[in-house]
């Protein structure tokens, strides 16, 4: 019986510590379906100052990337706003999507990024990344609301929100505490 009970801690003291492994950067997201609409909002903190941090966030074409963006580019840039075109692909279940959008994105240096779609295959798509500095790490947090149009069926939606919207953070994650680039190491 000592030796079972032995056993347990050992599995349980492991468990946590792969556990806390694969979520170095403390990834949270909720994604909620109300009315037709996705509520998402997600979360991760990295060591790096809130410079670097926005400057990973308004890095639109470093986007290209990340699985899924076949395509982006800025095209115009006027003052504090930024407008910029992406081709997206979404493989679910057996369905594969392409998504393209416009979309503008206001910048408020080192706090937020608010952003909507101006016209593309979504019915609406709007949201703000919000940037904290605490104990040396910068929390990124993420909150949007979509509306689908109606020719992707509701399942295959419903199944990518609820699947493939966590990786998509993790992978965020680990690319911004990777991120360099020339506007980052001017933060210095």
């Amino acid at each position: 019986m000592k030796w079972i009970f032995s056993l347990m801690l050992v599995l349980l003291m492991t468990q946590g510590y792969a556990q806390e492994n694969i979520n170095p950067f403390d990834v949270e997201v909720s994604v909620v379906q109300i009315e037709g609409r996705y509520h998402i909002q997600a979360s991760y903190a990295i060591p790096m100052n809130i410079c670097n941090a926005f400057s990973f966030i308004t890095d639109y074409e470093g986007a290209k990337n990340i699985p899924g963006i076949l395509e982006i580019k800025i095209i115009s840039r006027v003052g504090n706003k930024v407008r910029v075109y992406r081709l997206i692909e979404e493989q679910s279940l057996f369905f594969r999507i392409e998504m393209r959008s416009v979309m503008e994105f206001i910048e408020t240096p080192n706090r937020t990024l608010a952003f909507k779609q101006i016209s593309g295959d979504m019915k609406s798509y709007m949201g703000s990344w919000r940037l904290t500095s605490e104990n040396g790490k910068t929390n990124f947090k993420y909150e949007a609301w979509i509306e689908p149009d109606s020719i992707i069926p509701s399942a295959v939606i419903e199944y990518f929100m609820k699947n493939n919207t966590r990786r998509r953070f993790d992978l965020m994650a680990q690319r911004a505490s990777q991120h360099k680039t020339v506007e980052a190491l001017a933060c210095k």
